[in-house]
């Protein structure tokens, strides 16, 4: 029986990744290099933000000190702006509500930083009260290694066999996977159907209205 319901944030309940591509592009105009498409950011995307950072920067660029002060630098201008063009999936908000019904933990395990993780939850979901929301901490590892997803089952007092991870990517899979948790991918987010079969996903859903009735079957 699932208890806690664990989703991933960017691609899965957000659609952030006009704010993240502006945001990126904007210092590579800066500094005089490529930029990139829409489409190319988000296969950038899912490892956190330095690895996002190393995908977008041109080899020439790939120097440790020149990165970690784009990472900064870049952190600071998306926190600025990560509200601009990010909104909710359709069906979303009104998915959350549902399961809060249902008395399910809800909780959020992110890749990207963990402050802005914590402000787009708050405004973006303002009704709907997380048990837990987690981003990049600190000397954390990040997505796939399952420590977020273990701090999370920790905190809310869930064994494995009663959570599922909600995601729409390879990380996803992976990370619910090696935390030992049933694996949802969703089709409307950044990668394809095909990425989530070969990475392990145990079920996939096409719309939000789909997951309550999901997992009840889990």
């Amino acid at each position: 029986m699932i208890k806690t319901v664990i989703f991933d944030l960017d691609g899965t309940l957000l659609n952030t990744i006009d704010d993240l591509a502006a945001s990126c592009n904007h210092l590579l105009q800066k500094y005089g290099f490529p930029t990139h498409t829409i489409d190319a950011y988000k296969y950038f995307v899912g490892n956190g933000m330095a690895k996002l950072v190393q995908r977008a920067l041109p080899e020439s660029a790939a120097k440790p000190e020149f990165e970690a002060a784009f990472l900064k630098e870049f952190i600071a201008y998306y926190q600025q702006h990560q509200e601009d063009l990010t909104q909710p999936y359709k069906g979303i908000p009104e998915m959350l509500a549902t399961l809060q019904t249902r008395e399910l933990q809800l909780a959020v395990a992110s890749n990207k930083i963990d402050a802005s993780t914590k402000i787009l939850v708050q405004k973006y979901f303002p009704e709907i009260s997380f048990s837990a929301v987690f981003g990049q901490r600190e000397n954390i590892i990040p997505k796939p290694n399952p420590t977020i997803i273990h701090d999370i089952l920790k905190s809310l007092h869930t064994l494995p066999e009663n959570a599922v991870m909600i995601g729409d990517s390879a990380v996803d899979m992976q990370t619910a996977k090696n935390a030992e948790i049933t694996a949802v991918g969703v089709l409307w987010g950044f990668r394809t159907e095909k990425e989530l079969l070969e990475n392990g996903a145990d079920y996939l859903v096409s719309h939000p209205e789909e997951i309550p009735e999901l997992l009840e079957k889990c």
